[in-house]
């Protein structure tokens, strides 16, 4: 018997009972379930373990990589993906020279995106494409109309070449679908849309893995959707343009194969892992359904982009945290192709120091860390293989949902996505409010030294044409909180917090690092203390300091007593708040003292109130 069978005899087998009942009386009489499980936003309880017995029955766990259903990934062997950056084409000599800049830099796939009045000749593809070697890199083209045009002239530059079209790997992305929700309406009517669809496709089929159209699931996660909604509206979307393709003719195997679907990425990082693993088995089942001649088109093909939900203006640097581990995620989970935006993107023209920091992201992982070595890293772990089953399962219910609407366009037209979409955002921005879901330097943590009077807003094309559905509206969680602290930073003044520290130490000091995070949310300038003896002394410095606001920090015990003398000596020519909800705040509020602060104050509806008393609008 070797060393290692020795040692496992060493140790009893547990039972998951055994673990639970260890748990339970660890708890103390508390509950299991609001205590240790974690009931996500996805609607998803996370228990606090997992047991083999929790991925035992699940399907596909022996499935090797490149097994329909594509749960461990659509190739066997490593887990590459192409690294993306993205060119907005002003000029095409211009985009032309930062291609091949970045291309020596470690890129392997570009994605041009163009304006809308952009005429594509072959004199505009051949300055944009000069110097680039095709067949070695994924090339991507994102218009904004003329997309058959552009593919026509595409192909005649690669003929002209002498490049095979079998060595050509990227896509046109053409989103019809995608446009519509954005914009609310389409320069044509959607059944024309979907006729042009199947003009690209069939004009693409000299082009084997070059796809001409891309389900951008991206619109719903940017307007605030979560991690299912995004899935199950995205495969509903996918599953729309494979209806309308095959009912014009065009075969399940080229229909599948047209199809490219763009995610974006969140912070949440397991869950994100799951999601992308779980696209696959669903995408799979769907295209299943129409019959293909092989396996091969039930391969989905992802590119995930970083998203921009989670973005923040200020503490910038903390985007840097947020790309990075949805970069993790995404190549972890296996997507195909993945764009790290910019930390800054979201609020100024991305610098060539930001985009090298993107760019880098990646290869750290890919060179470094070595994501590229292993297909499927995750496989055998019993949370994200449970998780990969519960995301798929509650993505699929959502896609029925929609489906039994009449299929995605109906859904649109009812309003029935858009309405899931703007519930989950105005819930994920009430969480944010409270606190209840953290963002870094936003909501918790801020950086007050941090001053900036001009905020680049949420940007919106605006809708035009005859067919009008409710558009997604793009934004950022903490759009809300930025505005707020903009305010503040015009200001002529800023406003001036005194902590007013008193009585029990531990609690007047856990007090004042709440009562600082708290207010320096909005920018404030605070005046922490180490403690005063007593209220007169702590109410003559807040006064020589020019205090506009004084936050008492002490317990709730003392409170009783501390805050109406403070009370009565600070009178009204400051606002006085008490850091905390002691028992004996009906008291208080009796004697004047009606300003309370604690974990439940709804940090923007509060701030705000401040702001106007303060007269800052």
């Amino acid at each position: 018997m070797s060393e290692k069978e020795k040692l496992f005899t060493d140790f009893p087998s547990i039972s998951t009972e055994d673990w639970m009942n260890k748990v339970k009386a660890d708890l103390k009489g508390k509950d299991f379930d609001k205590k240790l499980v974690w009931h996500s936003f996805e609607g998803i309880d996370v228990q606090p373990f997992y047991r083999s017995e929790d991925s035992r029955d699940l399907p596909y766990l022996d499935n090797p990589p490149g097994e329909y259903p594509f749960l461990r990934g659509i190739y066997p062997g490593r887990n590459s993906w192409f690294v993306r950056q993205d060119i907005e084409v002003d000029d095409p000599a211009g985009a032309n020279k930062k291609a091949l800049d970045i291309l020596n830099r470690g890129i392997t796939s570009l994605g041009f995106i163009f304006r809308k009045d952009t005429e594509f000749t072959s004199s505009y593809i051949d300055a944009l494409l000069d110097g680039i070697y095709c067949q070695s890199i994924e090339i991507n083209f994102a218009p904004q109309g003329n997309a058959k045009e552009l593919l026509e002239i595409f192909s005649g530059y690669l003929k002209r070449k002498g490049i095979k079209s079998e060595q050509v790997r990227g896509a046109i992305e053409a989103d019809p679908l995608g446009r519509l929700l954005v914009n609310g309406s389409l320069c044509t009517s959607v059944e024309e849309s979907f006729d042009y669809l199947a003009d690209l496709v069939k004009d693409s089929s000299h082009l084997p893995f070059f796809r001409v159209i891309a389900a951008d699931g991206s619109v719903f996660s940017n307007s605030g959707s979560g991690i299912i909604q995004e899935l199950a509206f995205s495969l509903a979307m996918g599953n729309e343009y494979l209806a309308r393709l095959t009912d014009r003719g065009i075969g399940i195997d080229k229909a599948a194969s047209s199809i490219g679907f763009k995610f974006g990425i969140g912070s949440n990082y397991f869950m994100e892992i799951a999601r992308m693993r779980a696209a696959r088995i669903l995408w799979a089942k769907i295209v299943e359904a129409y019959g293909p001649e092989s396996k091969e088109p039930a391969k989905i093909y992802i590119h995930s982009v970083t998203g921009e939900w989670n973005k923040t203006v200020y503490d910038p640097y903390v985007n840097m945290l947020r790309t990075q581990t949805e970069a993790m995620s995404a190549t972890l989970g296996g997507t195909n192709s993945l764009t790290v935006k910019p930390f800054d993107s979201v609020s100024r023209e991305a610098s060539e120091f930001s985009e090298r920091i993107a760019r880098n992201q990646q290869l750290l992982l890919m060179e470094e860390s070595h994501f590229d070595k292993v297909n499927d890293p995750s496989a055998g772990s019993y949370y994200i293989e449970k998780l990969t089953s519960s995301i798929a399962e509650h993505a699929w219910d959502l896609f029925l949902e929609t489906e039994e609407k009449g299929g995605f366009m109906e859904a649109v037209k009812e309003g029935f996505v858009q309405g899931r979409v703007k519930q989950a955002a105005e819930k994920r921005r009430s969480n944010i409010r409270r606190r209840k879901e953290k963002l870094l330097g936003t909501n918790i943590f801020p950086n007050e030294e941090e001053k900036i009077s001009t905020s680049p807003g949420d940007k919106k094309e605006d809708a035009a044409g005859n067919y009008e559905i409710e558009p997604l509206i793009a934004s950022r969680a903490a759009v809300e909180f930025e505005e707020l602290r903009m305010a503040v930073d015009r200001h002529s003044k800023t406003p001036q917090v005194f902590l007013l520290t008193i009585g029990n130490p531990v609690m007047r000091k856990a007090r004042a690092q709440f009562a600082h995070g708290f207010f320096g949310c909005a920018g404030y300038s605070i005046a922490d203390n180490p403690g005063f003896d007593s209220a007169a002394e702590g109410v003559k410095a807040a006064e020589d300091a020019g205090a506009d606001i004084v936050v008492l920090c002490s317990s709730d015990d003392e409170y009783a007593t501390i805050a109406p003398e403070v009370k009565s000596i600070l009178g009204d020519s400051k606002i006085l708040v008490i850091a905390g909800e002691p028992a004996c705040r009906d008291e208080l509020e009796k004697q004047g003292v009606d300003r309370f602060i604690s974990m439940r104050t709804n940090l923007l509806d509060t701030l705000m109130e401040y702001n106007r008393e303060l007269g800052i609008s």
